[in-house]
């Protein structure tokens, strides 16, 4: 079974689940009594919601009186505190989450050249440079996607997403401009697991970007041969960099 929430879930959901369960986002006691329902002791969240909801008219989330509860007990709104808040909270219901890429490990990039395109000489030493600043970045809990070209960052993820990003820094820096996206130092797997899909590599299209590197066994690929295809016809390089910042091996 699965549950989405109005606005942020794609509909075509329900042809993948038994069953689908449609609430607002802040109905985190609806969510709890869905699962008990359905028998629920494990689960694994997937997908993107949008933080910025919570910058915006939360009474559109009709948030209950958990979700409130959850959110006036925040320290801080980062990435990392709101989900080990819903983590421990469903946890508490005896619901434990599991690891994001516990069902799906072969979609998880590998090192090397992902695609049919060779990084260039160039383009390996953008992502050297960019390697570290994503890398500062995740550490923080800001983003983890940094846009750059010609050794100067163009533009970092932060609340917006990495595609609003990639749109920001491709207008910046023009055709050739390279994409770094990496894990957290302390990425927890349960949530927020670094992907990129289709809709990613749109936005790197559009913006005339060269090449996309990810952090090998951390990220994951959706949609993995539609990607490197789309990747291979457009001429964006795709490359697994280790966790060292290590673009390893030219193969796939």
């Amino acid at each position: 079974m699965g549950v989405a929430f109005y606005g942020d879930t794609d509909p075509g959901l329900a042809d993948e689940v038994d069953e689908l369960h449609w609430q607002h986002l802040g109905e985190l006691d609806a969510l709890i009594q869905t699962l008990h329902r359905g028998g629920v002791r494990q689960a694994v969240m997937a997908g993107k919601v949008m933080k910025t909801h919570l910058f915006g008219d939360l009474a559109s989330l009709r948030p209950d009186a958990r979700a409130v509860e959850l959110i006036a007990g925040l320290a801080q709104r980062n990435d990392d505190s709101i989900l080990v808040a819903l983590a421990d909270m469903l946890g508490a219901e005896g619901i434990t989450l599991l690891s994001q890429v516990a069902l799906v490990p072969e979609l998880l990039a590998g090192e090397g050249t992902l695609g049919g395109l060779v990084a260039t000489a160039q383009q390996r030493a953008e992502i050297a440079f960019g390697w570290p600043v994503a890398k500062a970045l995740g550490a923080v809990d800001v983003g983890q996607t940094v846009v750059v070209r010609e050794r100067a960052v163009l533009a970092v993820e932060a609340i917006e997403g990495t595609d609003a990003a990639i749109e920001r820094g491709a207008a910046l820096g023009g055709p050739g401009t390279c994409v770094i996206k990496v894990a957290k130092p302390r990425q927890d797997p349960r949530f927020d697991v670094p992907a990129v899909g289709l809709r990613t590599l749109a936005v790197m299209v559009a913006g005339k970007c060269a090449a996309l590197a990810v952090e090998a066994g951390r990220t994951l690929l959706l949609d993995r041969e539609a990607l490197i295809g789309e990747a291979d016809r457009h001429g964006i390089a795709l490359v697994g960099v280790s966790s060292t910042g290590e673009a390893g091996p030219e193969r796939r």
